[in-house]
């Protein structure tokens, strides 16, 4: 039923285009990375340390993007960095589909990470604003529009489930497109060429986003953030370290598990129902996890998301009873359900914790540290991988770097 306010329906269609931009930035631009690599592995002759290092450079250019942010946004508002970043992307992607050459390959993912940055920092920025101006009277609550925001990812996932797999499954060579399986374009390619046709038409909704005005900050909350930056990371240590081991583990899972699924022969159409309910398990996962975040100030939302991921993440790689159906979907159901959350955990984390002058700084010690365990994670799980334990054992390793992640955010206190 459409909501009767006004104000609401223009709050509700302000979130869902914002929306768009998590589709863009994560869903499209990342986490397609996973269907993907399979035939790239194929057609290119990856060992898996290659596989992951692709990985490893596109969350080095995230990370990149994310500390030029702050510059960016100064100069160019949230709304244009946004749309900036969405046309980027799918500019970016349809490189993808053009090259074949490792070094081509690896400079475009790490630009297309820039550019995710751009997207996904800009865009929370604005749902940001966007909750805090429903507190006037729109009716719309500020949890809704931050989760229709956060859900966007899971719609990107669940778009590249439905459109990656028929494309991946095309006979080129029967159809008439190539003369031999060494041309231009292969299934890959055009599957890159895809998604930087949906980035594109999303990128077309993104336009119409406009800059929300915000509450102005108090002259004294000003001057007092700049001495308070160095020091709101320190009371985190055991919440940092547990983050970290999350970025780590949780970025082998994404690029590695349908490699693995192939490998355990599943089918392709259950594969493409696995990563669909991954991405609608994302789409849910706001209001699951809702009132775990509120009740507690501690890490303790921050260990049970990462123990539960620990668990996902296993759960196809169990010598005995690993690669079963049932498995492997109540493991993509369960990680879809949890992973997105673990972010807001430590946001959660620090808005419970810390004076409002304080959360850019506590945040931003939390993002780095996320991004330096996505830039080791992929590479590492590659090279675990190459080994006589093959996948099995990288994605293990990854269950129980989540476990020790579980582990160290249980250590972290409430700051009272």
């Amino acid at each position: 039923m459409r909501p009767a306010n006004p104000a609401a329906r223009a709050t509700l269609i302000a979130a869902a285009l914002l929306a768009l931009g998590a589709a863009v930035s994560l869903g499209l631009a990342r986490f397609s990375y996973a269907l993907l690599l399979p035939p790239m592995r194929d057609d290119l002759g990856w060992r898996y340390v290659t596989a992951g290092a692709m990985n490893t450079v596109n969350a080095a250019g995230y990370l990149i993007g994310a500390l030029a942010m702050p510059w960016l946004l100064a100069r160019c508002g949230a709304a244009r960095t946004l749309w900036l970043g969405s046309a980027a992307a799918a500019l970016l992607l349809a490189g993808h589909g053009l090259v074949r050459e490792d070094a081509a390959l690896y400079a475009l993912r790490l630009v297309t990470g820039v550019a995710s940055a751009m997207v996904f920092v800009s865009g929370g920025v604005l749902a940001a604003r966007l909750s805090l101006k429903t507190a006037l009277g729109s009716g719309v609550t500020p949890g809704l529009v931050l989760g229709i925001y956060y859900g966007g990812t899971g719609l990107g996932i669940v778009a590249c489930a439905l459109v990656l797999p028929p494309i991946l499954g095309l006979d080129v060579v029967g159809m008439g497109l190539v003369a031999s399986a060494r041309d231009w374009p292969q299934t890959w390619q055009l599957s890159w060429l895809a998604l930087a046709l949906l980035a594109a038409l999303a990128t077309w909704g993104i336009a119409r986003v406009r800059d929300e005005a915000v509450p102005p900050t108090s002259v004294a909350a000003r001057a007092a953030q700049p001495a308070q930056r160095g020091r709101a990371w320190r009371p985190f240590g055991y919440g940092l370290a547990g983050y970290f081991m999350f970025g780590l583990g949780y970025i082998g899972y994404m690029t590695f598990i349908v490699t693995l699924l192939r490998e355990q022969q599943l089918g392709d159409t259950s594969i493409a129902a696995f990563y669909a309910l991954l991405g609608a398990g994302v789409i849910a996962s706001p209001w699951w996890w809702a009132g775990l975040l509120q009740r507690h100030h501690s890490g303790r939302p921050l260990a049970t998301l990462n123990a539960l991921l620990a668990v996902a993440t296993l759960l196809p790689v169990l010598p005995v009873v690993g690669g079963h159906p049932v498995l492997v979907f109540a493991s993509g159901a369960l990680f879809g359900a949890v992973f997105l959350s673990v972010v807001a955990s430590t946001t959660a984390l620090v808005r419970h914790n810390l004076p409002p002058a304080q959360w850019p700084a506590g945040i931003s010690a939390f993002t780095v540290v996320f991004a330096l365990g996505q830039i080791v994670g992929p590479s590492l799980v590659g090279w675990l991988s190459d080994g006589p334990g093959g996948l099995r054992l990288g994605l293990a390793v990854s269950a129980g770097a989540l476990a020790v992640g579980a582990a160290l955010a249980s250590r972290q206190r409430a700051l009272g």
